[in-house]
């Protein structure tokens, strides 16, 4: 028996995370379930340890949180989060609860007995229905990948095995989203459709756009006119649960040693901001190459190493409702383009994009990126 195999026919138990053994091998599961797995790239622990509610974070200003795992003959097997999010809850008048950070060995009743644990627990809270995988919410990493199994992840999207699609339907849950992951070389500008471009300098000239980069002298005040127009742009989207200014604040800090202004955009009319887009370079190259430890010295290798990354992911492309429909966001991502050449940039990632969102599908689509990943969220009644 290899060391990521577990013996189905020992005793298993289920229960809460309390201690900090239990909190310790609920965080490194997932590197035990995907040991040897070329493709799983480990997360930021101390990231992590923050966005599971095991140290603060203040998505959980807002919303409750219950860790299970698993132990089959002392042994950890799975895990899984359960999470009522009350802005959800508030914002759609709904009693729906959350499941994310699920990690399991291919283990049947481990699996079952996780997600029953999880329910009971949503249904003690009043919770009707359940939806997942969500780690916790649409604002951070989302969905259970289904296809595209044969190529890394890129910064901040999931990855996991293939049988963990089987484990969520033997427990009754049913697809409610698909979420796509596009990519395209930087080749594709030679071959652009000419309307595309027509459509960028239209929009550009009809609206007195101005394009400009993040001002690093006023990163925050940037960062801020980013995240509100992601928050206002995104309103009448599926899901969508506004970030809280806790959250604002903590997005704005991770992001700041991150976020290369020259690979960011924000669209500007008569002075206000009214589109924003920023690639972030895909970082997964070197979190694996420091096993995901930012300490002692990882985040030197993170900052010093970031000209040698060749692919970005283009995380959002933002506008306001009221100019969404006229090619303003093409207008914000264009100012990008020439910059992320000049930084060798071969491939962008467009991730990612819901199904049913076919504005944004249409756009990437006709400009010629391919699909190369679908996420999958499911719902299921409690």
């Amino acid at each position: 028996m290899t060391t990521n195999q577990v013996n189905v026919d020992g005793a298993l138990n289920c229960f809460k995370v309390e201690s900090r053994r239990d909190q310790k091998e609920f965080l490194y599961l997932e590197r035990d379930v995907n040991k040897g797995n070329a493709n799983w790239i480990p997360p930021l622990w101390s990231e992590r340890r923050k966005i599971v509610g095991f140290k603060p974070h203040p998505f959980y200003e807002d919303a409750d949180r219950q860790a299970f795992i698993a132990r089959r003959d002392g042994r950890a097997v799975g895990r899984i989060l359960a999470v009522v999010n009350h802005a959800h809850n508030r914002r759609y008048e709904e009693s729906c609860g959350f499941v994310g950070f699920f990690e399991c060995f291919d283990d049947a009743e481990a699996s079952a007995a996780l997600f029953q644990a999880a329910f009971d627990w949503l249904r003690a809270q009043n919770m009707t229905t359940v939806r997942g995988p969500v780690h916790p919410s649409l604002n951070y990493e989302v969905g259970l990948l289904v296809d595209g199994f044969d190529s890394p992840p890129t910064f901040m999207i999931p990855y996991n095995p293939a049988y963990y699609e089987r484990l969520f339907l033997a427990s009754g849950f049913e697809k409610s989203q698909d979420l796509y992951t596009y990519e395209a070389h930087i080749d594709i500008l030679s071959t652009l459709d000419p309307k595309i471009q027509f459509i960028i300098d239209e929009s550009a000239k009809r609206f007195n756009v101005k394009c400009r980069m993040l001002d690093r002298k006023r990163f925050k005040e940037d960062v801020r006119s980013f995240l509100d127009i992601y928050n206002r742009s995104l309103e009448n989207t599926w899901g969508y649960v506004p970030m809280s200014e806790a959250e604002i604040r903590e997005q704005s800090a991770g992001l700041k040693h991150l976020i290369i202004p020259e690979l960011t955009s924000i669209a500007e009319i008569d002075g206000e901001p009214v589109g924003a887009g920023f690639g972030l370079l895909d970082y997964n190259d070197i979190i694996g190459r420091i096993h995901g430890r930012l300490l002692p010295f990882g985040w030197l290798k993170l900052l010093t190493q970031r000209r040698k990354i060749k692919r970005l992911r283009l995380i959002s492309t933002n506008v306001l409702p009221k100019y969404q429909k006229w090619g303003i966001g093409l207008v914000t991502l264009s100012r990008v383009l020439p910059d992320a050449i000049d930084f060798g940039i071969e491939i962008g990632e467009f991730s990612w994009i819901l199904e049913s969102n076919q504005l944004s599908k249409g756009s990437v689509e006709r400009g010629g990126a391919t699909r190369t990943k679908t996420h999958r969220l499911y719902d299921r009644p409690l």
